[in-house]
């Protein structure tokens, strides 16, 4: 760049345009010739030139503003969760499950800022982190387990926050239309502040799993198996909705009331996600930004369609129910091996989801587990099994580029089965660890306060029942249908 003068609004206008270009070095100019030196001397003392940002000083930036805007995307995904839980479920309960997404990302932004977050990435023992807990605190001193992404504290703790808030909102789904609205909260709050921490602490905080080298980039255990289990534990001890099973054994089908508001909610999330995964980097590499982007994107399109086909197969039609399940499926299982994987492994991933989500609802009917959203096959299949992809098909050129060159090559990959062994080890430990926690905190809301219900409520609708509105109070409702809608 030639020597040349730049001056206050054009140098804050070059510093925007040339940060957004992703320009990584620059060069600042030094003062323009002397005047003439009559003029200098007439002049009053000539100032030091102000240095401008260093190298250092724009990565910093630009890491920043990548995790921040990520996050944003990760957070935008709360309405692709409500829109597709609404619409996979009766009109009657729209309102319901409509509030529930909307109030547990407040949840969880209190309750992992008021301890959540220290238990998770504090300095402490390989089980628990202790430091800055009761309100975000302290200095990144106080949190070793993220020094190697440069960003400021509060964007490493907002980037964490939504991936919190993620989890907590599995559960919705699969106990929709028959749980206690202020039972749901309490949950929300046990999630956020003592069962996400925990494993967090483990995984991404220097615990003990981490140090036995587990890897889960972007969340397949820790933020979809949690969720999963957690509503699997609820899904058990709720029991099913009325009407969903016959005394018999059949499976009673109980349609959602808006596949397009369903459909809208998917491709929010499918959207949502390349703020998820590519922001998982915590910084602005273009390169493993773009690769993790195209496994991401090429993992949801194989689910999709695996999906769709499966479907067609087994239910003689192309449900579009289990081909919006089968994306999501898909974008779960690659979560954890996003930055791992190569894009052809990818392809492969989401094939295989694709047929274990629509495998899974089948399945989870058949033991009467009732999910009305398919959100444990989802999220607990996929996020178990996407895990166990880390240990299949990690290449030892992108782990080390991930900054993980001392962990094992998958299986697949010349590894042998050490890696899978230890992505093993982790989902054991994540299913015991919440299996057991989520069953005391429902059992114990059970016999509280009570989880579920009234029957004659769940068959009014939770709208009127909990609050006193409706969705759709213009529209003469007949079953699942609305005349005029």
């Amino acid at each position: 760049m030639g020597i040349h003068r730049i001056a206050g609004r054009e140098a804050i206008l070059a510093v925007i345009l040339l940060l957004v270009a992703g320009v990584g070095s620059w060069s600042w100019a030094a003062d323009e010739a002397a005047e003439p030196a009559a003029a200098a001397e007439s002049a009053p003392p000539a100032q030091p030139a102000a240095s401008g940002p260093t190298t250092a000083d724009l990565k910093v930036m630009a890491d920043t503003l990548w995790v921040l805007v990520t996050g944003m995307l990760v957070f935008f995904m709360n309405l692709g969760f409500a829109c597709v839980e609404s619409g996979m479920c009766r009109a009657k309960n729209c309102v319901n499950i409509l509030s529930k997404n909307f109030v547990v990302f407040a949840v969880s932004s209190i309750g992992f800022w008021v301890i959540g977050w220290g238990l998770m990435f504090g300095n402490g023992n390989s089980f628990i982190g202790t430091s800055g807990l009761f309100m975000v605190g302290g200095t990144d001193a106080d949190y070793s387990a993220l020094s190697w992404t440069s960003v400021p504290l509060w964007a490493k703790f907002f980037f964490q926050l939504v991936f919190c808030g993620t989890a907590a909102t599995i559960v919705s789904g699969a106990v929709a239309e028959r749980i206690k609205y202020l039972s749901f909260i309490v949950f929300s709050f046990v999630i956020a502040m003592c069962i996400y921490p925990v494993v967090g602490h483990w995984v991404w905080g220097g615990g003990w799993l981490q140090s036995r080298g587990f890897l889960d980039f972007a969340g397949s255990t820790q933020v979809h198996s949690i969720g999963g289990w957690a509503a699997l534990t609820g899904v058990i001890i709720l029991g099913p909705r009325i009407g969903k099973y016959s005394a018999t054994g059949k499976v009673n089908a109980i349609p959602g009331h808006n596949l397009s508001l369903a459909t809208i909610g998917c491709l929010v999330l499918w959207f949502g996600w390349f703020g998820f995964n590519p922001g998982s980097t915590m910084a602005a590499d273009p390169n493993a930004i773009a690769e993790i982007l195209v496994t991401t994107n090429s993992a949801a399109a194989a689910a999709t369609l695996s999906a769709t086909i499966v479907a067609w197969i087994l239910l003689g039609k192309p449900d579009l129910g289990m081909t919006l399940n089968g994306c999501l499926a898909g974008l779960v299982a690659i979560t954890a091996p996003c930055a791992f994987v190569s894009v052809g492994a990818s392809v492969i991933i989401g094939l295989i989801a694709g047929v274990i989500v629509v495998l899974g609802v089948l399945f989870f009917d058949r033991i009467k587990c009732d999910d009305p959203v398919g959100a444990t096959s989802v999220h607990l299949l996929n996020g178990v099994f996407g895990t166990i992809c880390v240990g299949l098909f990690a290449t030892p050129d992108r782990l080390a580029r991930a900054g993980n060159p001392a962990a094992v090559a998958g299986l697949f990959y010349g590894g042998g089965a050490t890696q899978l062994i230890t992505q093993l080890i982790g989902v054991a430990a994540c299913a015991v660890f919440v299996l057991a926690t989520s069953a005391i905190a429902w059992l114990v809301l059970k016999y509280t306060m009570g989880i579920r219900v009234s029957p004659e409520e769940e068959m009014t609708g939770l709208d009127i029942g909990e609050h006193g509105n409706e969705a759709y109070p213009n529209f003469v409702k007949t079953g699942n249908t609305m005349a005029g809608f």
